[in-house]
This record gives structure tokens, sequence and C-alpha cells, in this order.
């Protein structure tokens, strides 16, 4: 992984980049970086595509990525893209998650407030897939489950500060991602430290100094 691609998440992503310096390995860290940068290629589809039908069309683009990583073709020349069919050559990484994480973003085209129960399903699929991936390449031994809670709960609060009508579902995700967290290995925890953040005011040593405690406690 380039060093761009790091300056990347740190810059767009920083809650992640964050969690992601806990991982001491620079060859596990990197891989989490590709996969924080996929999410964040798959978030911008709806964002920066003028029209749905345009959203669809770069959200496609990932999918026969996809296609090329699993099938042992070249993959198109693209940084995230590289690295992230590496890390998925490397460490044998399942398709249905990151299929998945495309598939949420599909609900990203409707510009259609979401209700709790489709922004929930859509967390557990975005930051929820994310950081199971992240779990499963720090501890492949360990079940990587229980990080899907802490991902989503971290999604779905950053989607509740822009839909206040979801903030007592966002509430409640994260009352039991906090419990299903606790059984992470502490390999993985990681992976979800950002999750520690979700709710709290901030500054960039705070920031650092919560995250820091929720990985010496293993809870968030």
């Amino acid at each position: 992984m380039s060093d761009d691609l790091d300056d990347l998440i740190r810059r767009v992503d920083p809650d992640r980049w964050l969690s992601s310096r806990f991982v001491g390995d620079p060859a596990l860290r990197a891989a989490l970086i590709a996969i924080y940068a996929y999410d964040h290629e798959l978030a911008r589809a709806p964002r920066v595509a003028s029209n749905s039908l345009l959203g669809e069309i770069r959200l496609t683009w990932w999918r026969e990525m996809l296609d090329e990583a699993y099938e042992g073709r070249h993959v198109r020349h693209h940084p995230t893209a590289q690295a992230l069919a590496e890390v998925i050559r490397r460490h044998g990484l399942p398709r249905e998650p990151l299929e998945a994480m495309i598939d949420a973003r599909y609900r990203e085209l409707d510009a259609t407030p979401m209700q709790a129960k489709e922004a929930l399903a859509w967390a557990r699929d975005t930051g929820g897939r994310a950081a199971e991936l992240a779990a499963s390449i720090l501890a492949p031994d360990a079940d990587p489950g229980p990080a899907r809670a802490g991902g989503a709960a971290w999604a779905l609060a950053r989607l509740a500060a822009q839909e206040p009508g979801l903030a007592d579902i966002s509430r409640r995700t994260t009352e039991g991602a906090r419990k299903a967290v606790r059984t992470l290995t502490e390999p993985a925890f990681p992976a979800v430290a950002h999750a520690a953040l979700v709710g709290r005011r901030r500054s960039p040593i705070i920031d650092r100094l919560r995250v820091i405690l929720a990985v010496a406690r293993g809870r968030i």
C-alpha cells in the first residue's frame, strides 16, 4: 500500500485511521487501510454522481473490480482497487461481505430519508462489514462477528448526526455494540476501536486518548 492511500484515509476517515494506528504490524495495518479506502470509494459513488444512473455505474465499476480480483484476472489500475485485490489474495477474504458493501450503497441513490430498520441494515452492511473484515484480518482464527456490531454502531451514529430521527435506533445500537465487542480478542479490537468515539464531543487529543483507553480495556 502506498503512503498516498494512508494519507487519504487520514484525511477523509480520521476515526478509522486513528484506530488503525493501534495495529502494530505494518502489513496488517495497510490491509485495514485498503478496506477503509474501499468503503470510502463506495460511499463516494452516490455523493459525486449527478444522478442515480451514474451512481449505479460507479458501483458497478467496483463490482467488476471484484470479478477481476476473484477470477484471478488483471485488476484495473486504481490505487484502492490494487490494494484491495492484494488484501483479498493475501488474506483469502470472502467475496460476500465486499459485495454486500456495494449493495448497501444503492440505498443512498434514493434521497428519501431512511427509516430505522433500513438504516440499521445499511449500517451493518457498510461500517459493520468493514469492521468484520478488519477483525478477520487481524485475528483470522477468531470469530469476527462481534466486530460487525461495533462498525455498525459507528456508521449509524454518523448517519444519525445528519438524520435526527435515527437518534434512538443509533443509541440502542451503540448500547448493544458495547456488549458485543467485549467478546473480541485483543488482536481484533482495533477493528472497532473507533466506535469509542460515537456520540462524544471531540478534539484530536481527546480522540486519541479515548481510543487508547478503548484498546487498553477492550471496550467502546
